[in-house]
């Protein structure tokens, strides 16, 4: 009998109680806007931030109305406009290279590697060739790259490092967390994110004028004493006649939805882990199919999986793609030839003018993705493993189905 999997692929848990609690009490007080306060009142947006920032270990953070804002307002507060060159991976999604020409900024694609990180060596070239002095470093679907080599390359080139962490809320790389290493780091509070308000997201930087900045560019006002994780007040003097208002602002509401799964987010994290190594372990030997090996010094957060395919022709993997989703199973193929859903890649971007790179090609040609919701079981996910490796072991090349 033909296994199938009834489950959904997009449906998350519950808001916890004491979010809705918390949620409940804004909407009673009608004080949502984040400055709109009642005598002694401190925002659910400043406690937020605090405690993100106490989280991260940051000295500054924004609570946003989302990642790419947070991406977007970065690139902004340290200088890139019209004409600047930013580099960014080549394997990321839609609103990386998004916030970079928000902005007027060119993206320049950095090429992937078979770990579904940046190539270090392609960034080095394209520094060279290009003179770009800003990085816009996707750690995509999770995957995080040597940071230590990243740096010290970014470091002696001069280049400043802005990270989306829109994947990695609660990872790190040899111990130290992911949005960390570079001048900024930007989060998503997106329904599929780690935490989820809908919409929203954080700035993080120990930069005072860069938080500064970011203060203003969102829609303070003169307001910026109000925030929780806020620079001096004096470090805004000579910014704020000079820093156009961009308004961005996170709301109470989505603040207090947010704050016990800021409190909660290592926990998940570990519940996450759990599903991703059982589907991993399903997975595991099946010929033709590559599952990511990921390096001793990366502490990932398994919220989805990636396996490659590589050098199947398009039908062996349309046809994988179609079986398993006629078993339920939802996959997303980053090779396919026009954009799908959520999925794309840097050839369809056409506003950035993207260059062909064929070694990064053969890369994304063969990337398989699919998300690993809380809600599924272990049990769910040894199933659906099962059935992907059905999949791919009926429709294998003859190649592929010997190695």
């Amino acid at each position: 009998m033909t296994e199938t999997f009834t489950g959904s692929f997009t449906q998350q848990e519950p808001i916890p109680e004491a979010g809705i609690a918390a949620a409940l009490e804004v909407m009673r007080h009608g004080r949502l806007h984040r400055y709109n306060l009642a005598p002694g009142e401190v925002p659910e947006v400043a406690r937020l931030e605090a405690e993100f920032a106490e989280y991260v270990g940051a000295r500054y953070c924004l609570a946003v109305a989302s990642g790419g804002y947070a991406m977007s307002t970065a690139l902004r507060a340290m200088g890139a406009g019209p004409g600047t060159k930013v580099l960014s991976n080549a394997f990321t999604l839609a609103p990386v290279p998004g916030a970079i020409a928000s902005v007027g900024a060119e993206p320049v694609f950095v090429g992937v590697t078979e770990a579904l990180t940046i190539d270090l060596a392609d960034l080095e070239a394209k520094i060279a060739a290009t003179g770009a002095t800003l990085l816009l470093l996707s750690h995509m679907r999770g995957h995080i790259c040597d940071m230590d080599r990243l740096m010290a390359l970014c470091e002696a080139a001069g280049v400043r490092v802005i990270e989306d962490c829109a994947h990695t809320m609660g990872a790190s790389w040899r111990g130290v967390p992911s949005g960390r290493h570079g001048a900024a780091g930007c989060y998503s509070a997106q329904t599929y994110k780690h935490v989820n308000s809908g919409e929203g997201g954080f700035l993080v930087t120990d930069d005072a004028e860069l938080a500064a900045r970011a203060i203003l560019l969102s829609g303070s006002y003169m307001l910026y004493d109000r925030h929780g994780a806020a620079p001096d007040p004096a470090v805004f003097e000579g910014l704020k006649l000079d820093t156009p208002n961009i308004s961005g602002r996170m709301d109470n509401l989505r603040a207090a939805i947010l704050r016990p799964q800021v409190a909660e987010i290592e926990t998940a994290c570990a519940r996450w882990n759990a599903r991703y190594h059982a589907v991993e372990e399903g997975l595991a030997g099946t010929p033709g199919l590559t599952v990511i090996e990921r390096p001793a010094e990366e502490h990932f957060v398994g919220s989805s999986i990636q396996v490659l395919l590589l050098d199947w022709p398009d039908a062996a993997i349309e046809a994988v793609v179609a079986g398993c989703k006629a078993r339920g199973v939802e996959l997303k193929w980053f090779g396919a030839p026009a954009p799908q859903g959520f999925t794309s890649t840097y050839q369809h971007w056409r506003y950035a003018e993207p260059q062909p790179m064929p070694v990064s090609d053969r890369v994304l040609h063969g990337v398989l993705d699919m998300r690993l919701p809380l809600t599924f079981s272990l049990d769910d996910c040894a199933l659906i493993a099962r059935i992907i490796r059905d999949e791919v072991t009926t429709h294998a090349p003859a190649r592929a189905a010997a190695e």
